[in-house]
């Protein structure tokens, strides 16, 4: 290459990789590096650093005018496990399902925050979440418990208390159900410590999320780590 093209190269190379400024160039916002978002304008993200922790954070974000904007986030808990490919998890591992998800509908023990608009269901007294891999109700909220579903193998839902004082159901494994890969993998409201697979995030975060969703809008999750074969930008 003669010196002169050399020289032009070069100098569009820095122009390209420069901010205004002379600022290093700001990274893409993690949606954009995503290999898919869902197709909607909103998208609720979960990262945790690597694939044994069980910590780390959720964000959700707005589509406007072609770009991501970061719309809130807060600090989250993930499984006591860690995270795990969702195509492979298996029932009863403590682990969260990692992957791009939909997320059909909300429920809690309270009352549903000002301004939510996603379909809203109500704890009662019999309302359960059956878990039994027997049953034909697997993986669906059942009320009252359906005869052939185990409460044993079942989570009594009202019993979870501040836990599900707000969640959205993320629907891995919930249109067909594959029997034993798992079964009530929410967004909801954190304890003390880590999930048995779901994701949580403080109380008013999840307050936050439930007036910011909109169904209309098509909100999806999307779960995985910073990098690795479960990085979220895989998904």
């Amino acid at each position: 290459m003669r010196p002169g093209a050399v020289a032009l190269a070069s100098a569009s190379l820095l122009v390209l990789g420069a901010a205004p400024g002379g600022a290093p160039p700001q990274p893409l916002p993690l949606p954009a590096r995503m290999a898919d978002t869902g197709g909607g304008s909103q998208l609720i993200t979960a990262v945790a650093p690597e694939a044994g922790s069980t910590s780390g954070t959720v964000m959700w974000w707005d589509r406007v005018d072609g770009q991501w904007v970061e719309a809130g986030s807060a600090p989250a808990r993930f499984g006591a496990k860690g995270l795990v490919e969702g195509t492979e998890r298996k029932q009863g591992t403590n682990t969260t399902p990692t992957g791009l998800y939909g997320l059909p509908y909300a429920f809690g023990i309270k009352t549903a925050p000002r301004g939510t608009t996603y379909e809203y269901r109500r704890v009662q007294r019999d309302s359960w979440w059956c878990q039994d891999t027997d049953s034909r109700a697997y993986n669906r909220w059942t009320e009252p418990l359906a005869r052939d579903c185990r409460a044993a193998e079942s989570e009594h839902l009202v019993s979870y208390g501040a836990l599900y004082a707000y969640a959205l159901v993320v629907d891995f494994n919930y249109e067909r159900p594959v029997k034993g890969r798992g079964a009530g993998i929410f967004l909801h409201v954190k304890g003390r410590g880590a999930t048995a697979g779901c994701v949580s995030v403080p109380e008013d975060a999840m307050e936050r999320i439930l007036e910011w969703a909109d169904p209309r809008r098509g909100p999806h999750m999307a779960i995985g780590t910073a990098d690795g074969p479960t990085a979220i930008t895989r998904y």
